[in-house]
């Protein structure tokens, strides 16, 4: 498979990751402390973690609730009241209440799905036929998972932290042992547990300025960034602080925070990684 080829499959398996993760954003962006969101906002039961942010069970009770007002807009007076109802009742309030519940909830499919898509696309252009390139693609929608979940309420859930720090370790263990591979499973092992520690001590040092649940993700990254070598880890730990000073900075500069605002850090983290491994792939 030359390299274009490569590179679309990588966008198609991107795209289809990322359509699946709605749902999933929705259901783990409960803030801290609280379980994870079990019901949509109309408060059916959801069913499954991944898939489009659509609740059939509302979108039926709002054509309902449509078709309902319809009938009685055409046929007003006592004989469109149901059985049981007094003629002079308001039609149906439990209806029109559930017309005003939309159907959709959490974020949109298609900015995740462009997002997830261009993503694996470039780590495949990056990375070319190499082995772990398959890790990567693997992880790439879990990453995408977190940012968004970290954004909407500041936290890492560790359902996903901690099983993505496994799983890079463990599929990178696996990509050692094939031929053509371009990265050290030691180093991966021991950046992992440096940069995990090294965000520890920022944590410890101030708890407000760095979350936990940035260590654990830590575990993750630093592994995948260790792959490459510790130029990569130091490369892409750079970027990830980098990123966030600017983001921080644009908001002190446009008044919407200022110096003392906590802003998640997990995107940064991710985003740093992600354009480490670009280098580290392209130098490989």
């Amino acid at each position: 498979m030359n390299s274009p080829l490569l590179v679309l499959a990588a966008a198609l398996w991107g795209a289809a990751a990322g359509a699946l993760l709605p749902r999933a954003v929705y259901r783990f962006a409960a803030p801290s402390g609280e379980p994870w969101r079990g019901l949509c906002p109309g408060g059916h039961p959801l069913r499954g973690w991944t898939g489009r942010g659509w609740c059939g069970e509302c979108a039926g009770t709002a054509t309902g609730a449509g078709a309902a007002t319809g009938r009685a807009a055409a046929d007003p007076g006592p004989a469109s009241a149901p059985r049981g109802r007094p003629a002079g009742e308001p039609a149906a309030s439990h209806a029109s209440g559930g017309a005003r519940t939309s159907p959709s909830y959490g974020p949109r499919t298609l900015p995740l799905t462009a997002v997830t898509a261009l993503v694996c696309a470039a780590l495949a252009a990056a990375t070319g036929v190499r082995p772990e390139l398959g890790v990567w693609l693997l992880l790439a929608p879990v990453g995408v998972l977190l940012a968004a979940v970290d954004f909407r309420v500041k936290r890492l859930p560790d359902p996903l932290t901690l099983p993505l720090a496994a799983a890079a370790l463990a599929l990178l263990g696996l990509a050692a042992l094939l031929p053509e591979h371009a990265g050290e499973w030691t180093t991966a092992l021991l950046g992992s547990l440096a940069l995990a520690a090294g965000y520890g001590v920022l944590f410890l040092i101030n708890p407000g300025g760095m979350g936990f649940g940035d260590v654990k993700l830590a575990l993750g990254t630093g592994a995948a960034l260790g792959w490459y070598g510790w130029g990569t880890l130091m490369l892409g730990t750079f970027a990830g602080f980098l990123l966030g000073a600017l983001y921080g900075g644009a908001l002190v500069v446009a008044r919407r925070a200022d110096r003392k605002t906590a802003i998640p850090f997990g995107p940064f983290l991710i985003a740093g990684a992600f354009l480490g491994l670009l280098a580290g792939a392209y130098a490989a």
